[in-house]
């Protein structure tokens, strides 16, 4: 199954479970989703279960929002994560903050989805990473699956959730990204991150697309005799800081790499927790490999690889740090 395929085979089979969820967003209904994710849904589950909106983000997570204050299970599709910046009050200031500013009295069980991320020649618009914009938002819930195993538990999970998840897909692993996924409803539990290979001489925290690049790289190193670690963040907030300090002090070096922008990215905050729990079990700096600071990836192929980490620069990196 490819992740795509997790995705919607996982909205179909909560639609099926449980007749509070509903799906509503830009062209989910008879065009089926811009990526064809829910398409045979309207005619399967009807009109108010599968809901067209008009091309307005705020209104879409805002009366979503009412929605899951009032029972529903909401899964607003916002169509790419560019276009979220509309709803951004609606997300931090309203879902964000209900449980708390209500002392408990109303929940807000949404889940947003929305895919992102480069390297489909998406250009200004249509290839921006958001995490970050996001992750610094107590109330707020953001998951990053990379597998399509992965995405089918952590998805169900989000839409068990009694607080408001932000589900990151990456485009680039729609199709491109396949593996086994269990049979039946499962679930796995948010806040853990997944060790996807297990090494002794260096660390490389990563999720979304890099994450595969990231596998991929360490698994040319081991033909040199490097042994490199690679943690799977999958939830990026609450985020698994045992993991990751585990990891560390086994192999005492860490590589982070994301997509995101490098400066204020996630990144700089697992580097600021490591420097705190565990800067003298360290025996090299950490080391971050992340987007460049310019405001948008080009359309350009060559602008466009430039932005996006290559698996060659990743294998270059752990080798440098694997010999410091």
């Amino acid at each position: 199954m490819t992740n795509v395929e997790a995705v919607r085979t996982t909205l179909h089979d909560a639609l099926a479970r449980d007749e509070r969820v509903l799906i509503m967003g830009e062209d989910v209904g008879a065009r089926g989703n811009v990526f064809l994710i829910t398409k045979g849904f309207l005619e399967e589950f009807g009109a108010e279960r599968v809901v067209d909106t008009p091309l307005a983000e705020a209104s879409i997570v805002g009366v979503a929002i009412g929605m899951a204050m009032e029972g529903l299970r909401p899964i607003a599709e916002i169509q790419f994560a560019d276009f979220i910046y509309p709803a951004f009050n609606q997300i931090v200031g309203e879902a964000a903050k209900t449980r708390y500013r209500s002392n408990g009295d109303y929940t807000c069980p949404l889940v947003i989805r929305t895919p992102y991320g480069g390297g489909v020649r998406g250009a200004l618009s249509h290839s921006v990473s958001i995490e970050a914009l996001f992750y610094h938002v107590p109330g707020l819930t953001i998951l990053a699956p990379s597998t399509p195993a992965d995405i089918k538990g952590l998805l169900n999970a989000a839409i068990e959730c009694p607080d408001p998840v932000l589900f990151l897909e990456h485009k680039k692993t729609y199709r491109s990204v396949k593996g086994e996924v269990p049979s039946g409803y499962y679930t796995i539990p948010i806040g853990k991150a997944d060790v996807k290979k297990a090494g002794t001489q260096l660390t490389v925290v990563s999720y979304g697309y890099n994450l595969h690049q990231a596998l991929e790289a360490a698994n040319r190193l081991e033909g040199e005799g490097v042994s490199v670690e690679v943690i799977d963040l999958r939830s990026i907030r609450p985020m698994d800081k045992g993991a990751i300090l585990a990891s560390v002090r086994k192999t005492r070096k860490l590589l982070i790499i994301h997509e995101d922008n490098k400066f204020g990215g996630i990144g700089a905050e697992i580097s600021a927790m490591v420097a705190e729990e565990a800067l003298f079990e360290l025996d090299a700096p950490i080391r971050r490999l992340a987007g460049p600071d310019v405001p948008a990836m080009g359309y350009a192929q060559p602008l466009e690889e430039e932005f996006m980490t290559s698996t060659d620069e990743m294998v270059e990196a752990m080798r440098e740090l694997a010999k410091f």
